[in-house]
Parts: C-alpha cells; sequence; structure tokens
C-alpha cells in the first residue's frame, strides 16, 4: 500500500504559519491536499504533523477535509514519518511538504511508477548521482516539486541508524548519504526549470504562489508545465524569488551538523 504522508507545522522560523496562510479564502495546506489526493497511485493520504497546541489548527482543518492526520516530532520529521507509516502499515511512502502548494499529481505518479517498476529503496526527482555519492539536486524540476518515494523497509533503517540533526530533519538525507546500502533512483526533467522557485519559505514566494494560483481557473489542478509556460511569459514573476539558493535550508541543517559533532568531541 503506498501512502502519502505530508509534513505540516504551523512553526516556521521563516514564515510562521504559512501552511495556513490563504489564497482563494483556502489554505495553502489545502491545495497541497488537493493535488496530492488527485494521484491515480496513492491509496491514502495522511498529514503528518506535531503534538504542539500551535498544531491544533492544522488538526482541524484536515478533520474538516477528512483527511487522516498523525502527531508526532516536531523537530525530529524522520522520527515522525516512520511512526505515522508504521501506523498506517505503508508498504512504501511518498514524501510530499506542505510548503509546495503545486505539487504535480502527475509528476506524483511518474515517480512512483518509476519506482516500483526498477524495485528501488528510495527513487526522487531531486537527487543525482555525483561520483560515488548522492546528492541533493533539481533535476531540472521548479523548486516546490520534490517528490520522495520510498520503502518502509529503507525508511525503518534509516530510522534506526540516522544520527546527524540533518539525517533527522530531511527525511531523504540518510539515503543519500549510503548510497552502497540503498538501490537508489531519480529522473531527470526534459526541460530545465530549475530556475522557478515554487515553494514557500518567505513571504516574497507567497506572493508568487498567490499570483499563479489565482491566474488559473478556481477548480485547476495545477501541471508544471502550464505553470512553466505561464511564468516563462511573465519573466518579472519568474525572476521575483530567483534570488534564493536551491538548497539554502539544507546547507543550514549541514552546519547544525557540526555545531553537534563539535559539542560531542
Amino acid at each position: 500500500m503506498i501512502v502519502a504522508i505530508i509534513q505540516a507545522r504551523m512553526g516556521s522560523t521563516r514564515l510562521p504559519g504559512k501552511v495556513m496562510m490563504k489564497v482563494r479564502n483556502k489554505p495553502l495546506l489545502y491545495y497541497v491536499i488537493n493535488q496530492t489526493l488527485h494521484s491515480k497511485k496513492i491509496y491514502k493520504t495522511i498529514i503528518a504533523t506535531t503534538n504542539l497546541l500551535q498544531d491544533n489548527k492544522i488538526v482541524e482543518f484536515a478533520n474538516s477535509l477528512g483527511v487522516e492526520i498523525y502527531r508526532g516530532s516536531e523537530l525530529d520529521v524522520l522520527d515522525r514519518y516512520y511512526k505515522c507509516a508504521k501506523k498506517y502499515n505503508a508498504d512504501s511512502i511518498v514524501r510530499i511538504t506542505a510548503d509546495c502548494p503545486l505539487i504535480d499529481p502527475q509528476l506524483i505518479d511518474k515517480c512512483i511508477t518509476e519506482f516500483e517498476k526498477n524495485e528501488f529503496d528510495y527513487f526522487s526527482n531531486i537527487n543525482k548521482k555525483e561520483g560515488n555519492k548522492r546528492i541533493y539536486y533539481p533535476n531540472g524540476f521548479p523548486l516546490g516539486f520534490a517528490v520522495e518515494v520510498f520503502t518502509f523497509k529503507a525508511l525503518e533503517e534509516a530510522w534506526k541508524n540516522a544520527k546527524k540533526p540533518s539525517e533527522r530533519e530531511h527525511v531523504g538525507k540518510y539515503f543519500l548519504s549510503n548510497p552502497t546500502l540503498f538501490k537508489i533512483g531519480n529522473i531527470e526533467n526534459s526541460n530545465d526549470y530549475s530556475d522557478m522557485r515554487l515553494t514557500i519559505d518567505y513571504i516574497i514566494d507567497f506572493d508568487l504562489i498567490k499570483t499563479i494560483i489565482e491566474y488559473f481557473p478556481d477548480d485547476e489542478i495545477y501541471n508544471m508545465e502550464k505553470i512553466a509556460q505561464f511564468l516563462n511569459k511573465k519573466t518579472q514573476l519568474k525572476q521575483m524569488n530567483s534570488h534564493i539558493s536551491f538548497d539554502q535550508e539544507y546547507q543550514k541543517s549541514l552546519a547544525d551538523n557540526k555545531i553537534v559533532e563539535g559539542k560531542s568531541n
């Protein structure tokens, strides 16, 4: 059984409460959920949030849509994923983040198809092989269209053995750090849209996403190619947040690793 787990919390350090910020009177979380529910290959979609009181808003909203909820650790996202997947008896997990409201269900299904066809342990559109290593890489996809698929067995191994803060915060990090332990795959986009930032970490990101959502019809199921065509005609929009790097938050977590390792020496 393939389960999509959408990680969501109110406590973002850069844009607190962003998942409940509204466009067309609907919170951004609605768009993430709705896009994911239009995948043809996902059996169940679950919101994985934290036990903090501030995340009651997320629980109440998910309940209003009839979407199931799991509550767990705030900072140990890997633990939250593992316990959520275990509770719902997932054989395989699709990881989606709540700051990607335009995630394309067709892309989700394409990643799942490749994952199943080749019996990978971990598959995504945001990694590539570099020498003997695997690294995060956009592969021509816009930032905000990340899809990660992995087996429960691989998730359990990561949960048991991952020690670094970056490996506990970023669920896919342990897989990429140990490419000899896992069968890992990736896809590349036929067009290069990696200069498009369609995730939400800052208010300028929200402004861009709001503009895109309001451009399309109210009942739109957002498609990566259609969005890219729109932005390529509106270069000033595409450039609004282009100064923010692809892996800014990930590099921060790597710096946290060094702090922890320094304290332990």
